[in-house]
């Protein structure tokens, strides 16, 4: 099976700052940290296979983690960079963490905002995750949105419910329900990663918003378990932090980046 073409956003110059999105999301969602750190840096952006303009395979073999943190290094193989600051949101978290644990000489510093909750989620984090994946595969991306992303059973910011209805909307629905199904739902707990965890000694910046429950606990988990990592609690944000709070995680990043030399 071929690799499939991603989508990739590259601005400034500099040393490179890789940043990976959350599920439905797309390179866009990071626009706010791009422009702040632009001025010193490369920053790029990509989409992830199924999501907005990159390939979406139909074969469900091609959404594994494994798969995503390959296409993690291919794009650092894309724009000619050996190593990079790697971070993401979310489902880019996730991807971000285990691309530093496959290739740790490959990763200077690691950003993990909004980590998933995973099985550390006492909500049944996996459950939810094919539960969506039924949703998008029987109703169709919009039925799917309103109950899991933008509805007002969602903890979704109401200010940010356009942005993100109109992101997610633009993705092919087999995409989104295979990435929940192979990628979303494989998410372990950060109890489970322990040991692996242990052995990071890259700089670590992880950042959660004050409002984001699940993803607060795991981060508090992750900040416990890794070596040299800093965590920031956003006051005020939930799980999009990055676009709730765009002021508070672009100096978070820009201060951890240039702290790195």
């Amino acid at each position: 099976m071929d690799a499939p073409r991603l989508h990739i956003d590259v601005d400034g110059a500099g040393p490179v700052v890789l940043l990976a999105h959350g599920f439905g999301g797309s390179a866009r969602n990071f626009g706010p940290q791009m422009r702040a750190l632009k001025d010193r840096y490369r920053v790029v952006r990509y989409d992830a296979r199924g999501h907005g303009r990159s390939d979406a395979p139909a074969e469900p073999s091609a959404y594994t983690p494994a798969a995503f943190v390959d296409d993690m290094g291919r794009v650092l193989d894309e724009v000619g960079a050996d190593a990079a600051v790697v971070g993401g949101l979310s489902m880019g978290a996730g991807i971000a963490l285990r691309f530093a644990l496959a290739h740790p000489a490959r990763v200077r510093g690691l950003i993990l905002s909004a980590f998933p909750a995973g099985a550390d989620d006492p909500d049944g984090f996996a459950g939810k995750a094919l539960a969506f994946a039924d949703t998008i595969e029987r109703d169709g991306l919009e039925t799917a949105g309103h109950d899991y992303v933008w509805g007002p059973k969602t903890r979704l910011d109401r200010n940010a419910v356009n942005f993100v209805r109109q992101g997610f909307l633009e993705h092919p629905p087999h995409g989104l329900e295979l990435a929940l199904r192979g990628v979303i739902a494989a998410q372990p707990s950060v109890a489970a990663m322990r040991a692996d965890l242990a052995s990071v000694r890259t700089p670590v910046l992880i950042v959660v918003g004050s409002d984001d429950g699940p993803s607060l606990r795991a981060s508090r988990a992750l900040a416990a378990a890794i070596p040299h990592a800093t965590l920031i609690v956003v006051p005020g944000a939930g799980h999009v932090v990055n676009l709730q709070k765009p002021d508070d995680v672009s100096a978070a990043m820009h201060g951890f980046v240039d702290g790195l030399g």
